[in-house]
């Protein structure tokens, strides 16, 4: 399969997926199960790319899908069990109450076809590993697989240490301003970024690889300025009084030791 054939089958089994989605959530109302699936939809495309693909080197193709599933897989199993009993999140509460009894249809295109347009832009270089041969594995894969797994571990010692935290309820109107969260207000989202510039390495490795780099430029963008930080923090000063002093202090992305403050 060529690479625009496998990048349209790859659109178009996100669209299958997201569609079906779709009608769940109808039946449970409740959008929110298109966050617990953002991750493991990632690890069905790299699955079917791998699947389908046939012009990658074997061993960049095993890693690449590797790294992906265990991603994608980690982030659906943690965010199906934190939102367990949780009801719709408040962002599609406000949709459902600014669209009304429109809400359904709106929710199609406006949540779940975005992110279903989102997912397959970001996962173009893994698509790309599996229609494009580079050569055996080299330094630029190794470096990628090592950026890929620290991202991986940062978000996961993060997100395990914030739920700890938040167990406690002598924290409730506390800031988690310790492990990893005292060098970044967001080591999940910092490890979700370095995630996919580690996958866009490896893809580089290959011709058709290196031109996928507005994906992992997407997803930055998303990650600091539309979902990811700048979402969390509009809201989080109100619920967290001593949260601008930790802001102060704390680096909003990448990692450094905590400011002086006065």
């Amino acid at each position: 399969m060529n690479a625009p054939t496998l990048f349209a089958t790859a659109l178009a089994l996100c669209a299958a997926a997201m569609f079906a989605l779709w009608l769940v959530s109808l039946a449970l109302r409740n959008a929110s199960i298109v966050d617990v699936f953002w991750g493991p939809g990632f690890a069905l495309i790299a699955g079917a790319a791998w699947r389908l693909g046939a012009g990658g080197d074997p061993a960049r193709r095993a890693l690449a899908t590797g790294l992906v599933a265990l991603w994608g897989l980690r982030l659906g199993t943690y965010l199906a069990w934190r939102n367990t009993g949780r009801g719709e999140d408040p962002r599609y509460q406000a949709m459902r109450r600014h669209w009304g009894g429109r809400f359904p249809f709106a929710s199609l295109f406006s949540v779940f076809g975005l992110q279903c347009v989102l997912m397959w832009f970001v996962s173009l270089p893994v698509q790309a590993v599996h229609v494009s041969s580079g050569g055996p594995l080299g330094a630029l894969d190794a470096a990628g697989a090592a950026l890929a797994l620290i991202g991986l571990c940062f978000e996961t010692v993060g997100d395990l240490q914030l739920a700890r935290f938040r167990a406690d309820p002598a924290n409730r109107a506390r800031v988690m301003d310790r492990g990893l969260w005292r060098y970044t207000r967001h080591p999940n989202y910092f490890g979700d970024c370095c995630v996919w510039w580690g996958l866009f390495l490896i893809a580089a490795s290959t011709p058709l690889g290196v031109w996928t780099i507005a994906s992992p430029i997407a997803m930055t963008f998303l990650l600091l300025r539309v979902s990811g930080v700048a979402l969390l923090e509009r809201s989080i000063g109100k619920r967290r009084p001593d949260y601008a002093d930790y802001a102060a202090r704390t680096s909003a992305f990448v990692p450094r030791p905590p400011r002086r403050t006065a």
